[in-house]
């Protein structure tokens, strides 16, 4: 049976294997929003409050950002999606809504799971682990993805195992340096996992990731204005070309949703609307 509607400007929370979901708006239709580093579920307020006269919008801070363990892995964190997705949506699939982090393990599930997945929004990270994406950077791009990257990575062992106060600071540094909005004093070395992840093998690591081949219709919203793109040339025009899929570039960085709402959400609305 299709989980009862909420009341627009109204929030309910449940928990699902341990994990605090918040459930806003109204529309038998779920919209399933994962954020990346270093935000929380906060990050998709606005889209939220855009979306939820249509949308029944679910999201969660993901495990270990602010409490839980200290990183989880990428099967783990596929199989509490899943668990969300039922629990939410037990009659139909969901839509995912993605950014950063977010994308990377949205976009597993999606392929893992297709079934649970109608349609992806996905901002500004797309063939993440692709040869195309690598052989596009250019050796400074490289050197600069790589500094922030393990930085990160190195404040998350470092507050780990070592001092919590350092590797907050050295998080709170990049984050002011790459730009963040969000605010410092909610910023955590805790949030770094994913990068240790990446370059350490922590829990289990990201080698398993599949190359991104989606088979749901998929939005993609990006910033022009960044020192280098989380997408190729070659998988974005492979993906405007695809019917059912479309592509927005935007002129901003990377959080895209906060930089320019307006035309974020009149994208959003406009491309979930058509099937409607």
């Amino acid at each position: 049976m299709q989980q009862a509607p909420n009341t627009p400007g109204t929030e309910q929370c449940i928990t699902v294997h341990g994990t605090d979901v918040w459930l806003q708006g109204q529309g038998d239709e779920v919209v399933l929003m994962l954020h990346g580093w270093p935000d929380t579920r906060a990050l998709w307020d606005g889209t939220v409050a855009a979306l939820q006269d249509r949308y029944t919008c679910a999201r969660l801070t993901l495990p270990g950002f602010e409490t839980g363990p200290s990183a989880t892995s990428l099967d783990d964190i596929c199989q509490l999606l899943q668990q969300i997705a039922d629990r939410t949506s037990p009659d139909k699939p969901v839509t995912l809504m993605l950014h950063d982090w977010g994308c990377v393990f949205g976009y597993e599930f999606a392929m893992r799971h297709p079934e649970r997945v109608a349609r992806v929004v996905a901002v500004d990270v797309g063939d993440h682990n692709s040869g195309a994406l690598m052989r596009s950077w250019r050796t400074p791009q490289k050197l600069s993805v790589a500094g922030y990257q393990l930085w990160l990575a190195l404040a998350w062992k470092l507050g780990l195992h070592l001092s919590a106060a350092l590797g907050n600071r050295m998080t709170r540094a990049m984050a002011r340096w790459l730009g963040c909005q969000a605010d410092p004093a909610n910023i955590s070395y805790r949030m770094n996992y994913p990068y240790a992840m990446q370059w350490f093998g922590s829990a289990g690591g990201l080698r398993g990731t599949a190359p991104i081949r989606l088979s749901m219709p998929l939005l993609f919203v990006y910033g022009t204005r960044k020192p280098f793109m989380f997408h190729s040339t070659a998988w974005l025009d492979k993906l405007a070309a695809r019917e059912g899929c479309a592509v927005e570039a935007l002129p901003c960085g990377h959080w895209v949703m906060l930089s320019r709402p307006a035309a974020f959400h009149a994208c959003v609305r406009d491309w979930l609307g058509r099937d409607a």
